[in-house]
């Protein structure tokens, strides 16, 4: 379907209004529920959701069709590098938070509850730590990519593709970067998803964090034309990071929430390392 800018900047205003006022629903839900795991889980999956679903109703006001977005797979290798490049940013980053002392390797105490909740107890540290690496990151992405898609459908599936219409990749990713940084700001003020460190410090780092990642993801996507590079991104990126390297991670002294996890420096340094990488190779994606 060969769209205008004009219809562009209609659907991305359209999508927007439908996502924040899906989204604030769940977000009022979330923040005036209790802190138990059942009521994070519902809320946590329904928030994720609110952009696909802001992107089917945008598109049936619009007449357009669900099944124009970007569903091919696309090359094996942009797929390949999307769960790649997550665990390489978050590896290098939880390396360089143990190698400095500012959070310590490894928490004995999640190693021994994962150990046991799996029956795997038997398993010395080291052996688990390793099969748990492997088999959380083989058939924990499933279930990480059904909650992901939810997001990636309306964030690279929809508004990237029509902001690309308007604009160059730069202010397509910072654009996009921002609006998704800013999606997740009443949670992490109101709600219970922060770093137990001050409101202002977290959403520095974490904004930092976000916006970077939009440059990688939009390269991605742009590159593909796959919205499932999108996916895999941040799938993989959720996995590693919230699954597996912080609670991996001991907090061993007051300065530690400073560094680890989205709301610390490390990452956040790291994967803007990474979006000025793929900012210098932008013109690829002019092509594409």
């Amino acid at each position: 379907m060969d769209i205008s800018k004009s219809q562009s900047k209609k659907a991305i205003g359209i999508f927007l209004i439908l996502t924040l006022a899906f989204s604030t629903v769940v977000w009022v839900l979330t923040i005036h529920s209790g802190e138990g795991r059942i009521g994070g889980r519902i809320y946590g999956y329904g928030i994720m959701w609110c952009p696909a679903l802001a992107t089917w109703l945008t598109c049936k006001i619009l007449n357009y069709k669900i099944s124009d977005l970007a569903w091919q797979w696309g090359k094996a290798k942009y797929l390949v590098w999307a769960y790649i490049i997550p665990l390489a940013y978050s590896l290098i980053a939880y390396l360089i938070i143990w190698l400095k002392g500012w959070g310590g390797f490894y928490n004995k105490t999640f190693v021994t509850e994962a150990a046991k909740s799996l029956g795997w107890s038997n398993l010395s540290p080291g052996v688990f730590i390793a099969l748990f690496f492997v088999v959380n990151g083989v058939i924990g992405m499933f279930g990480s990519m059904a909650t992901a898609l939810g997001e990636e459908i309306g964030w690279r599936g929809f508004l990237v593709p029509h902001l690309n219409k308007v604009t160059g990749y730069t202010y397509t990713s910072l654009i996009s970067g921002i609006i998704w940084a800013l999606w997740h700001y009443p949670l992490i003020i109101w709600g219970h998803y922060n770093g137990g460190t001050p409101i202002w410090y977290g959403l520095t780092c974490f904004t930092i964090a976000v916006v970077s990642e939009g440059f990688i993801y939009t390269w991605f996507r742009l590159k593909s034309g796959s919205l499932w590079t999108g996916v895999m991104l941040h799938a993989s990126h959720n996995l590693f990071v919230q699954s597996f390297f912080t609670p991996l991670t001991i907090v061993n002294n007051s300065r530690t929430n400073y560094f680890i996890d989205e709301f610390g420096a490390v990452l956040a340094v790291v994967t803007l390392f990474g979006a000025i990488y793929f900012w210098t190779r932008r013109k690829e994606v002019h092509n594409a």
